[in-house]
């Protein structure tokens, strides 16, 4: 019997959701994008979780899209596009959005903080889930790589050119979408690329570490920061500033005074679970 592309495990208000096809390297298909978009949903309805970890099982994180279908010309997918149809390999859903973008979505819109665990390769879409969560922790043996335009010929996508060019500039961008460099852990956290690279046999003490602040965090606040800071570089300084008093409006009165409190009384603060 065949295992579930994705496993899902809840405990102590952390959800762990895993890639499972390492004899893969974890690569993409429509089965792996809905199993991540079914875990996402019970993270929303779970009000207990505080935060999600996405790692991989084996020795790679996502190796990005499954290529055995592609390669096949009788299967082979037409990806969507306003004239292309729907395909055995990447599904649409009746809004128009194919399994992979609705994956992408549930995880940018996550109603708590999201922790990518990389523990291998990162490459073409696994490198674009690798970016689309709030804190990215790669060990030093991983790598990331955008294979798709030297490889593939198309350009990258999973969201890539919104978050690459967003946090190392254009010509950083460009150089990694067009040549397909790999680029190290420890030089991606150099270029402020991802958060933190450390030694393997430290990558889930980092991780631990880091869900330990967040699991204390308010998932109000922590969301609210993400939309403010995505924001910021289409928003004048004025317009930011109205955007950070809207969250400050509500976070404020709920939040303010039991992490005052805790501040001075040199405690760290607990914040209670509610989302929006």
């Amino acid at each position: 019997m065949q295992e579930h592309p994705v496993l899902f495990h809840a405990a102590d208000g952390v959800a762990t959701i895993t890639l499972n096809r390492p004899e893969t390297l974890n690569a993409m298909n429509n089965d792996l994008m809905q199993g991540i978009t079914d875990s996402l949903k019970t993270v929303e309805r779970d009000h207990s979780i505080r935060a999600v970890i996405i790692t991989g099982q084996g020795r790679g994180f996502c190796a990005g899209a499954d290529l055995v279908g592609v390669a096949n010309p009788k299967s082979a997918p037409s990806i969507r596009t306003n004239e292309s149809k729907d395909t055995p390999d990447r599904k649409t859903d009746q809004e128009g959005d194919d399994t992979f973008n609705t994956a992408m979505r549930e995880l940018m819109n996550c109603p708590v903080p999201t922790i990518a665990r990389i523990n291998g390769p990162a490459a073409g879409g696994g490198f674009g889930l690798a970016l689309a969560c709030d804190v990215t922790i790669a060990g030093h043996s991983a790598f990331f790589v955008a294979t798709f335009g030297p490889k593939l010929g198309i350009v990258p996508d999973m969201g890539a050119t919104w978050n690459i060019p967003r946090r190392v500039g254009r010509a950083r961008a460009l150089g990694l979408t067009l040549l397909g460099t790999r680029l190290s852990a420890a030089d991606a956290e150099r270029w402020g690329l991802i958060w933190q690279s450390v030694p393997d046999d430290n990558l889930d003490q980092a991780v631990a570490d880091v869900v330990a602040i967040l699991k204390r965090s308010s998932p109000a606040t922590a969301t609210r920061i993400r939309q403010t800071i995505d924001a910021a570089l289409d928003n004048d300084f004025s317009d930011q500033l109205d955007l950070e008093m809207t969250h400050q409006a509500v976070l404020i009165p709920r939040n303010m005074q039991a992490g005052a409190r805790a501040f001075l009384a040199k405690k760290e603060p607990t914040f209670g679970p509610e989302r929006d």
